[in-house]
């Protein structure tokens, strides 16, 4: 017995030993006292887009589809369970939409005729249902013309499936003219999938419009607004900037049907419903009742860029269509109202309240300037046609407003001849700031961490503006946010920082989607109609972010750069304001790893924190039942002299953070 307890002990600390042993044993340097570059404050940012219903339907948190009645089918999103189009009604009644044409932004509203009010039901569905919670408080607004006083009552309920009442309110039109009506009502219960219906007293007819609901609780308690639990996981994040209204929004599938940032500013009942370019785009997910409302338009943009402490970064359109689509181009003697639009806009973020558009802002609540410096031209066109556009837009915005640094695009995608061209022809113009775009397999990521390297440091900066390892294929509906996928950017990501010289601003895409409304797949943050939550590559995208520095430092193995030796990817960075040392390690290797920082040239205090994202199962995802799988844990850790030495797990990202004496 006791010659097979010594022997299994032997055994035991024989495997450890081999453990270590095969574990990968790395000393890297860090000179702390040497800055390489500055790293930009807009270096990690957020790009939103309005795709998988981001805006109307998630982070805009109106509940009410087509409230305004201006859907291609004026009607969608509302039923009628007990009407017939090819009756008389009379035991109910029946809703048709009417048409004003001198009211050019909105020119539907809901007549109703109401035979029998026992009878009538007209019930919104909501973006895929309704979410409330047990006793929360919704604002109910709506317009309402009572014909004659017919109507005694507007009764308001939330539903379930069951046609159970989750909670009601009513209203009392008064006016046989329009007027607007408020009210509040209490949930009774939670619910994803609640229905808003409406009935009535009395028989007759009214007119009804713009009938919205919205929760009481929203972000900064501003009312009508947007999603609480959507901003605070963009505000968790200290982004650097915010780049809106998207990429292919922004031009449209026609010129006709592009972004108009001038028709998403002022009232919100103005403001003119547009189709969603990604309302058909792809087989594989038809949403042909995806529109705008431009309820967040670009004034809500700039206000959650300063209320997330981001620096705003608008792109508007260059006069070319989507080019993935009809590629439609404005003649360049009809291209004026185009860069009018974009001149206008820097004034309406930055102008004085004694200019027209700063008045606009003005009144809209925002006496003070945005304080808006980057404005970006065309989302990833190319070609002559974008060159020559280009052009035009550098020189009337540089000869009225100097010092906005502007963005320009290189294409759609990392290389290729319209990648070569464009860039080619950017340097040329002596371009700020160039937009490049890259969805690729987490391979790609990881085999291009040193694109970077080369790029002159003289010639135009980079914005990584888009960027997302694709699971599967680009496009592909079977893409995942996992963990591969998001270590994998981490890896990337560190040779984006290690060329802070070039590289001044990166942001993954796209930002978000609904669970079941989406187009795009993979996709940062997640939500349905009660909850949202960060995806891996959230949680990678985040501990950069929160971790960028202000210094960038030189990190090396035997003199030469960390860039996937042995699987191992580094970069490190001095804070001067909060006086840390920060080093980011991935392994992407599928074995541990012991690395030994050796940190010369400043004084640190001997402890530190180590914060690990980390997963063994490289098809490991976040989601609703388990939405912290994949997140940040943190232990602390001790300097022996300049040295600290740290276990990378399998599959890791590792960030190591130490206090400056």
């Amino acid at each position: 017995m006791k010659n097979n307890l010594i022997t299994n002990i032997s055994l035991c600390g024989l495997l450890f030993a081999s453990f270590l042993a095969n574990a990968q044993k790395t000393t890297l340097e860090v000179n702390t006292a040497k800055t390489i570059a500055k790293i930009q404050p807009t270096m990690y940012g957020v790009f939103f887009e309005d795709i998988n219903f981001a805006a109307d339907g998630g982070l805009y948190a109106e509940m009410v589809k087509n409230r305004s009645f201006e859907f291609e089918n004026p009607l969608m999103g509302w039923n009628q369970p007990k009407s017939d189009r090819h009756s008389f009604n009379n035991q109910s009644g029946i809703a048709t939409t009417v048409k004003v044409l001198e009211n050019k932004t909105n020119p539907n509203f809901c007549r109703i005729q109401i035979n029998n009010s026992k009878g009538y039901e007209l019930i919104n569905e909501g973006f895929r249902g309704m979410g409330v919670k047990k006793d929360a408080k919704y604002n109910l607004s709506l317009k309402a013309a009572n014909h004659n006083g017919a109507i005694k009552k507007i009764i308001v309920q939330f539903i379930d499936k069951d046609k159970k009442v989750l909670g009601e309110t009513s209203i009392v039109p008064t006016s046989n003219v329009w007027q607007g009506y408020t009210t509040q009502f209490v949930a009774t219960q939670t619910e994803a999938k609640a229905q808003l219906k409406i009935t009535f007293e009395g028989t007759g007819t009214i007119d009804l419009d713009m009938i919205s609901l919205f929760p009481q609780d929203t972000w900064n308690n501003r009312k009508n607004g947007l999603r609480k639990d959507i901003v605070q996981l963009l505000y968790d994040m200290k982004p650097g900037f915010l780049r809106f209204p998207g990429g292919c929004i922004v031009e449209g599938r026609t010129l006709a049907q592009r972004y108009q940032w001038k028709k998403t500013v002022g009232d919100v009942d103005k403001r003119e419903t547009l189709v969603n370019r990604w309302n058909t785009e792809f087989e594989h997910k038809q949403t042909p009742d995806y529109f705008q409302t431009f309820g967040l338009g670009f004034f809500e943009y700039f206000q959650l860029s300063e209320d997330i402490g981001a620096s705003p970064l608008p792109i508007l359109s260059c006069g070319m269509a989507c080019q993935f689509n009809t590629g439609e181009l404005v003649p360049m003697n009809e291209l004026n109202p185009y860069v009018q639009d974009a001149l206008d806009l820097i004034e309406f973020a930055n102008g004085s309240v004694d200019t027209p558009w700063g008045r606009i802002r003005s009144d809209m609540g925002h006496p003070k300037p945005f304080n808006l410096k980057l404005i970006g031209v065309g989302n990833e066109q190319w070609g002559p046609e974008y060159i020559e556009r280009y052009k035009v837009f550098e020189k009337a915005i540089k000869a009225k407003y100097p010092e906005m640094t502007i963005v320009s695009g290189a294409g759609p995608f990392p290389d290729g001849d319209y990648f070569e061209y464009g860039t080619k022809e950017l340097k040329k113009l002596n371009a700020e700031i160039v937009d490049e775009h890259y969805y690729k397999s987490p391979k790609w990521f990881r085999d291009n961490v040193t694109r970077y390297d080369n790029y002159d440091r003289k010639g135009p900066k980079v914005f990584a503006g888009e960027y997302a390892a694709q699971s599967v294929a680009t496009v592909s509906p079977d893409n995942k946010n996992n963990w591969e996928c998001a270590f994998s950017e981490a890896a990337f990501m560190t040779g984006l920082e290690r060329n802070a010289e070039v590289v001044h601003l990166t942001s993954y895409a796209p930002l978000m989607a609904h669970a079941e409304a989406w187009q795009w797949t993979p996709d940062m943050i997640w939500f349905n109609n009660l909850e949202a939550y960060g995806s891996a590559n959230y949680q990678v995208q985040k501990i950069f972010a929160t971790n960028k520095g202000t210094d960038l430092l030189a990190i090396t193995k035997d003199g030469k750069t960390v860039i996937g030796q042995n699987d191992l990817f580094a970069s490190a960075v001095k804070d001067g304001n909060s006086k840390e040392i920060i080093v980011k390690l991935v392994n992407a290797a599928a074995k541990a790893q012991e690395v030994t920082v050796d940190l010369k040239g400043n004084k640190l205090q001997s402890r530190g924190i180590v914060t690990t994202l980390t997963s063994a199962n490289l098809d490991d995802v976040n989601s609703f039942e388990f939405p912290n799988k994949i997140s940040p844990t943190e232990s602390e850790i001790k300097l022996k002299g300049d040295n600290v030495s740290v276990s990378l797990p399998a599959y890791s990202v590792t960030v190591l953070k130490l206090k400056l004496n």
